[in-house]
């Protein structure tokens, strides 16, 4: 309860300025709204494939058991007469 009184202060000095604000003299044509939405969508779609990416990463980490079980090995040697290296 000893915060109550810091709510009303607050609460004055937000009505204050905004009370005393000066009007824009601009003009935001339609397209401008477009723009805008156009942009935050763009944010968001990258923001949710790096999110994917880093989650995925994160998710192998924790994985059970080798999640690339061939790293390291050598390659199967071909049985196919006509390959490269046979005589």
């Amino acid at each position: 309860m000893k915060n109550m009184g810091k709510y009303p202060i607050l609460l004055t000095a937000v009505v204050a300025l905004t009370g005393f604000a000066s009007p824009a003299y601009a003009y935001l044509d339609p397209s401008t709204g477009s723009m805008i939405i156009s942009a935050v969508l763009g944010v968001l779609a990258t923001l949710g494939l790096a999110l994917k990416t880093y989650w995925y990463k994160l998710k192998s980490v924790f994985r059970r058991g080798d999640a690339r079980p061939n790293v390291g090995t050598e390659p199967a040697e071909s049985t196919d007469p006509g390959s490269a290296g046979e005589p």
